[in-house]
């Protein structure tokens, strides 16, 4: 069995911290290259470049990575249950 807080916080995490990567990918490469036209598609209201538009980036991501696992543990530890499997071990 999964442990929610255990899931969602980690995956909340792993989110934001790509998020970061991306935008520090973005300042390195050439325009062409950068990420800022899909997040400011996936990420409502997010602006590139901007403090405010990175700090709602990054708590947007975090939210998004942490909504995958309360949605996901649910699922997986009903399945386990029901399947008769002892699931995976945190």
């Amino acid at each position: 069995m999964l442990n929610i807080k255990v899931v969602s916080w980690s995956l909340g995490l792993f989110t934001a911290i790509s998020f970061v990567l991306c935008v520090i990918y973005g300042l390195l490469v050439p325009p062409s290259l950068h990420m800022a036209p899909f997040l400011e598609m996936v990420l409502p209201a997010f602006k590139w470049l901007t403090f405010w538009g990175f700090c709602l980036g990054l708590v947007e991501s975090f939210l998004y990575g942490a909504y995958v696992g309360l949605v996901f543990v649910p699922i997986h530890n009903f399945l386990a249950r029901r399947c008769g499997g002892t699931g995976m071990r945190a």
